[in-house]
């Protein structure tokens, strides 16, 4: 009797848990909102109009793709920012383009000149823009420190801590947000991208680093709600 009443216990502690599980998946937004922020000023360009489009693509093969909405931003000046984040109310803001090794993100100004944007004015930037905001992915050289400052203030952050080809940065990216579009947590889409990386240049596969705030689970990192699927392909409706 006492090993059936501790199995019963048991039963009923997995069934509670499963059922705070699906009440904290349920609490999730139907739809959440990627802001994908490009700038590449100066001569050495980049093919960001290629990482935006496979990043389109992976999404729109995933599982949840209803459930993510993929804005861009072109040619982004620092009040750009601000505006955007008001507009859509981001979930994700992902920079792609230029980063310095003083931790400066590499904008342009109203001349299409390059503007150094500092760490503190783009952290500030993020984490008053908009209490929406869960994730920001900085898709540019040497932006580790504007990463681990970042979740200070919000839930995660991806930086690299070196240069990073571009080639292995759209690689990364568009399987970390494939992965998301089928219902992973950050950490989990992160460790998918970094395996990407791996099968397309094992040599920068640590250049990624993903920080999160202290005490999150990975419920609490999970972006896409499971059960909003899609409609039936085959439907009308």
């Amino acid at each position: 009797m006492r090993e059936i009443g501790a199995g019963l216990a048991r039963h009923e502690d997995l069934h509670v848990e499963t059922a705070l599980q699906i009440q904290m998946l349920r609490a999730l937004p139907e739809r959440i909102t990627v802001l994908f922020m490009a700038s590449d000023p100066g001569t050495n360009k980049l093919a960001l109009d290629e990482e935006a489009r496979s990043i389109g693509e992976k999404l729109r093969a995933s599982e949840y793709r209803d459930a993510v909405n993929f804005q861009t931003r072109w040619a982004v000046r620092p009040m750009d920012i601000l505006q955007a984040i008001n507009e859509l109310h981001p979930t994700i803001v992902h920079f792609s383009g230029h980063g310095t090794s003083a931790d400066a993100l590499v904008l342009q100004d109203d001349h299409g000149r390059p503007k150094h944007v500092s760490k503190e004015g783009i952290v500030s930037a993020i984490a008053f823009g908009s209490e929406s905001v869960k994730l920001v992915f900085f898709n540019t050289c040497f932006s580790f420190n504007q990463a681990r400052s970042s979740v200070e203030k919000i839930d995660a952050a991806i930086g690299m801590n070196r240069e990073i080809g571009d080639e292995g940065a759209r690689v990364f990216s568009s399987q970390f947000y494939s992965s998301i579009g089928f219902g992973y947590s950050i950490p989990k889409a992160f460790e998918q991208a970094k395996s990407a990386l791996m099968m397309e240049d094992l040599s920068q596969s640590d250049i990624p680093e993903l920080h999160l705030k202290e005490g999150l689970s990975d419920e609490d990192l999970t972006l896409v709600r499971p059960l909003a699927k899609s409609k039936n392909r085959n439907s009308r409706a």
